[in-house]
């Protein structure tokens, strides 16, 4: 990786990776246990529970440590090339104001095995973030609404936990934020008619 082209982004959309198509052929198997996928991956997950939040996405797409083809492998170096080209990217606290934040998003049918889409969430104390986490959603979701509801109840529940965490340390908030880019889950948990659906 030494002479790897550096990337500035994270991994394409039109990556979708499945556990389906597995190598089952044993000249295959042979080829994939040449290359360190399970070692790779777990310095990844190191790397992304205490430092980069921002491959946690993408580190859950490569999870398939038992039985990885070679396009499994050619995203873990995709986000070796990434992590390469934003070393220099850090997380920084106390440039902000002392406000608790806390961003959500979802994606419909992410997960092609199961169909289940992937709550994320991040929490921002003072510009830097405290916590984060993309999780699968334990049902599959009928809509994108439903989705990004689910994604946004999961969020709530972790900024309140926050929010009684700070003040536990004598940091009490008045107001505190949850950002979410679906208008029909806002409208949904604005008006309360719609509850029922």
């Amino acid at each position: 990786m030494s002479k790897a082209k550096l990337v500035g982004s994270m991994l394409s959309t039109n990556w979708r990776l499945n556990a389906k198509p597995c190598p089952r052929v044993e000249k295959e198997k042979a080829d994939i246990r040449k290359v360190p996928y399970a070692s790779v991956v777990g310095s990844l997950i190191y790397a992304m529970v205490y430092t980069k939040p921002d491959i946690e996405f993408v580190v859950g797409a490569v999870r398939y440590m038992s039985n990885p083809r070679r396009e499994h492998y050619a995203v873990v170096k995709w986000i070796l090339n990434y992590l390469k080209g934003t070393s220099r990217v850090c997380l920084r606290y106390g440039v902000g104001k002392p406000m608790l934040e806390g961003f959500t998003d979802s994606d419909m049918s992410g997960d092609v095995d199961s169909n289940r889409s992937t709550s994320r969430y991040v929490m921002i104390y003072a510009g830097g973030a405290v916590s984060w986490q993309p999780r699968l959603q334990k049902s599959v979701a009928l809509s994108t609404t439903e989705a990004e509801y689910m994604a946004a109840v999961e969020a709530d529940k972790e900024l309140i936990w926050m929010r009684n965490f700070l003040s536990e340390l004598g940091m009490k908030q008045r107001e505190f934020l949850l950002h979410c880019d679906s208008q029909s889950v806002i409208h949904l948990v604005e008006n309360a008619i719609y509850h029922s659906r």
